[in-house]
């Protein structure tokens, strides 16, 4: 569907009190227009009308007229360089930004996280939901899933050997 036909209908799913459609729709266009400052506008207002000031200031990050209370909001949810950077869901070089002040912080949050990495990164490489000291969440959920697949495994086999020897038995 176009961007105009889209924003036509999220005016209409606010205009009848449909917010959280309005929202995902938005989120919707902003993952398809990164460098669109419009959209991440629109989308932080509605993140207002939920009383999301973090929300907020995640999409207004790259605006000069952002709220620096929702800036701080948003700062504190995503403490990281990397969590920030992939918060932002910004893809293509900051230069790709369409106002001078969006280019400046989308380098300055990259150069953060490239720094914190200790390897040049770009935004079309995202670091992954890391740990700082280098393990992943849910690591002992992994181990878990991995033994079970293991278990039934061992259990296929087991049954396996058990009708083979019956049947040859």
């Amino acid at each position: 569907m176009p961007l105009k036909d889209t924003l036509a209908r999220v005016d209409a799913d606010l205009a009848n009190g449909r917010v959280p459609v309005a929202r995902q729709r938005l989120r919707g266009l902003v993952s398809s227009y990164p460098d669109d400052l419009m959209l991440r506008r629109r989308l932080a207002e509605v993140y207002r009308l939920y009383g999301e000031p973090a929300e907020a200031g995640r999409w207004m990050y790259l605006e000069q007229d952002r709220d620096a209370g929702e800036t701080s909001a948003f700062e504190a949810r995503y403490r990281t360089a990397r969590q920030r950077m992939r918060a932002l869901a910004w893809t293509g070089h900051e230069s790709l930004a369409r106002t001078a002040f969006a280019g400046e912080q989308l380098a300055a949050v990259r150069t953060a996280c490239s720094e914190a990495l200790g390897r040049p990164l770009d935004w079309d490489t995202v670091p992954s939901d890391e740990r700082e000291d280098g393990r992943r969440h849910g690591s002992f959920t992994g181990f878990l899933a991995g033994a079970g697949c293991l278990v039934a495994a061992l259990v296929c086999v087991a049954i396996w050997v058990n009708g083979l020897v019956a049947l040859l038995g």
